[in-house]
């Protein structure tokens, strides 16, 4: 596979403070707003977002994860063991402002269950989506609130974000047949 660099670490964090300064600007009360990273780098990404926020405005925004593979609508087709890492959300959701963060937005399936696990929690009084790059060819009817940047690609392509936290640099990298 061919492999075409598009964002590097300082790129990422040009994005996410921007991303950062647009839920500012449409979320005046953080005292309901709480962030959920979907597992594995949505995770990482939620917590630089909650940091540049409580730097900003001073404030401790609430934060959780969630893993969605049980709520696959494809996990038995993926692998006969799906790896479960599990949630962790210490909060009630319940009239919350919830945003999902996610690396990449493809089909849209991934969210669809994020968002049926986040039901199980309570009932949020909303829930938007984060995400850093948007690939389209959507399968849902599912759209980003926060998107850090819209990549145009072929259904054969991929796109790899690389995290320091998972993976030891900050990078995202198109690859190609």
């Amino acid at each position: 596979m061919r492999q075409k660099k598009i964002l590097d670490a300082q790129g990422i964090e040009q994005i996410l403070i921007h991303i950062a300064d647009q839920i500012s600007e449409n979320q005046p009360d953080l005292s309901k707003l709480a962030l959920v990273g979907i597992h594995t780098r949505g995770v990482f990404l939620a917590e630089r977002i909650r940091k540049i926020l409580s730097d900003k405005r001073n404030f401790n925004i609430l934060i959780g994860n969630i893993d969605i593979n049980l709520y696959r609508d494809d996990w038995t087709r993926i692998s006969h063991h799906p790896e479960v890492r599990g949630s962790d959300i210490r909060f009630p959701v319940d009239s919350k402002e919830i945003i999902l963060v996610d690396d990449v937005l493809y089909t849209g399936r991934t969210i669809r269950g994020a968002l049926e696990a986040i039901m199980d929690y309570g009932r949020p009084d909303r829930i938007e989506l984060c995400v850093l790059i948007d690939r389209g060819h959507r399968e849902l009817p599912i759209q980003a609130n926060y998107t850090g940047m819209i990549m145009d690609t072929k259904k054969n392509e991929l796109v790899n974000v690389l995290l320091v936290e998972h993976d030891g640099e900050d990078r995202v990298d198109l690859l190609s047949p």
